[in-house]
């Protein structure tokens, strides 16, 4: 806001509900404690003297924007549609008096927010900010988290302008990526704020005729009024993208998740709300399942392909109470005394019409739609099961998926699972894969020693994929680190990646951990690993993946070999 002493009217930016007395310093204090009211301090040449925390998330100001020393009129200018929309409702007159000028509440970026501004004794002005749920939002018109509209308002809306003859519309469904482990790993206070954050940098793309709404949950809908052609929605549809996917700082914690957009073109759609909004959705699937980040446009074929994925869907609800599953065991071998050690269970689904299908396609599906900790929790009561028929000697390792690790039940199927089978705890190795760690949270070290405390070994997967840091070994003792096939069998799989194999055989030996390397496939392979100090393999080169009674006879003829090689004069056995 302009707030200086000028001769001359001037039009502003900025919303007063209220004009109120002068707020004194005790009063400035508790705003600046205040969970549910902003405030910003504005010097009398109009310039930002103060902007608490309160006030950048209802504001929706990025963390890393500057704002003190700021002009407020240039602040508030940044913050998009809304603000705009609101110039020449608060007018100075001379002396600095303030007077209103029409509405009292105006749509800020991420919710509705009412600004009071009250004069600070010989300092300047105060404007403190709150967030007011809209009536319309009690009565289902308005999301209340947001302020934005809600899926039957936006619908209204399509359809009105699907009605004019001329019409050329665009609707660009948004799904944010990642967002689930926000509201898991941080709650809902914060998954909340970075709703109100992306609602807020979504309004900063549009224009005045476009309309925005949260559909529910992490999707948003835009509706881009003129836009008949591909050419005239995918630049929206890129910044978008680049936009929300950009990362967030609420109350200290910085999130990175993304946006997927699907794109549909009323063209297409022949002048129907719901089959637009259909395809809009279709193709945000498409961008989903073609790698997140992106955007998509609806393609005839899209419809199709979505019935096929639900009827997978269908058949994988199906396949845990028809015993469809099988879990087949890949060897580990240690290499100081060259025998096997040790195997990986690997989850495998045989369907009755579809064949084997690969994990590749049916994991990701059974993350989606909830599957994937009861299908955990059955991998676990197989391991621990089959594992028990084995020499006493010989782990079995278990992938936990990161939507199981966050379960609250995970602690006691472990538990369940090595009672049932009878399975000594020490012999279940359990993987956590590193990109678990990215969140350094408190939540996450319990949840480690929780486990820790039942017996099982911890070992952090796909180590060197770039996200967990040294702290995160330091903050919790795993037993091991297993190097991603990527620095073994990639197709950088030679210099540069030894030398990281080594950085992390080194790294494991510092802290006491044993290192084993995924993906080993030939002789030279086992050679190069060796001589970088991993102490254990993993890959075709040891043995390719197979099922519970040939992996069983493995090692028992491993166990027959070595009774019958043992000479009693020695004291080990002769290689």
């Amino acid at each position: 806001m302009d707030l200086s002493n000028t001769r001359r009217e001037r039009r502003l930016t900025g919303v007063p509900s209220s004009i109120g007395e002068p707020i004194g310093s005790k009063a400035v204090a508790a705003y600046l404690d205040d969970p549910d009211r902003g405030l910003v301090v504005v010097e009398r040449d109009g310039r930002v003297a103060l902007c608490s925390p309160r006030a950048r998330l209802l504001l929706a100001i990025e963390a890393d924007r500057e704002v003190v020393g700021r002009h407020l009129r240039r602040v508030l200018a940044d913050l998009g549609r809304a603000w705009r929309e609101a110039r020449g409702l608060v007018r100075t007159r001379p002396r600095g008096a303030l007077r209103r000028g029409g509405a009292t509440v105006v749509t800020a970026p991420d919710g509705l927010v009412a600004c009071a501004v009250r004069t600070l004794p010989g300092a300047g002005w105060a404007v403190t900010v709150e967030e007011r749920r809209p009536a319309a939002a009690v009565e289902g018109h308005r999301d209340p988290v947001t302020g934005l509209e809600d899926r039957a308002a936006f619908r209204t809306r399509l359809a009105e302008a699907l009605s004019r003859p001329d019409a050329q519309v665009a609707v660009l469904a948004i799904g944010l990526d990642r967002f689930r482990p926000v509201n898991d790993t941080l709650g809902h206070a914060i998954g909340d704020g970075v709703l109100r954050m992306a609602a807020g940098r979504l309004h900063t793309t549009l224009r005045r005729q476009d309309g925005l709404a949260r559909l529910g949950g992490d999707a948003f809908a835009v509706m881009q009024d003129g836009a008949g052609e591909a050419p005239d929605a995918e630049p929206l549809a890129d910044r978008i993208v680049d936009l929300v996917g950009r990362a967030y700082v609420i109350e200290g914690h910085l999130v990175n998740i993304g946006a997927s957009v699907g794109v549909a073109l009323s063209s297409g759609a022949g002048g129907d709300a719901d089959t637009l909004l259909k395809h809009a959705d279709l193709a945000l699937d498409r961008a989903k399942r073609d790698g997140r980040a992106t955007a998509r446009f609806f393609e005839t074929g899209m419809d199709a392909c979505s019935q096929a994925r639900r009827a997978l869907e269908i058949d994988l609800r199906r396949a845990l109470v028809l015993d469809q599953f099988e879990l087949v065991y890949q060897p580990q071998m240690d290499l100081d005394s060259d025998r096997l050690v040790g195997c990986e269970a690997l989850i495998r689904w045989h369907h009755p019409t579809r064949g084997t299908v690969s994990p590749a396609e049916f994991i990701p599906l059974a993350e989606e739609i909830g599957l994937i900790v009861p299908i955990g929790e059955w991998v676990l009561r197989t391991a621990c099961r089959e594992a028990a028929r084995w020499p006493g000697d010989v782990t079995v390792a278990v992938n936990l998926s990161p939507a199981q690790f966050r379960s609250p039940a995970l602690v006691g199927a472990v538990a369940s699972a090595l009672a049932a089978a009878g399975l000594a705890p020490g012999r279940l190795e359990l993987e956590i894969t590193e990109g678990l760690l990215l969140q350094e949270s408190q939540a996450n070290i319990d949840t480690l020693n929780a486990l820790r405390a039942l017996g099982p070994r911890i070992a952090m997967d796909d180590f060197g994929t770039g996200y967990a840091s040294l702290s995160s070994l330091r903050a919790f003792p795993f037993d091991r680190i297993k190097i991603d096939r990527s620095f073994v069998s990639g197709p950088k799989a030679e210099r540069d990646a030894m030398a990281v194999v080594r950085a992390i055989a080194s790294l494991g030996a510092t802290y006491g951990m044993t290192t084993i390397a995924e993906g080993v496939e030939t002789p030279e392979q086992m050679r190069d690993i060796r001589s970088e100090g991993c102490t254990a393999v993993q890959g075709y080169h040891i043995g390719r993946p197979m099922p519970a009674a040939a992996i069983a006879r493995l090692f028992a003829d491993q166990a027959d070999t070595a009774a019958r090689s043992f000479d009693p004069q020695h004291s080990e056995p002769r290689r």
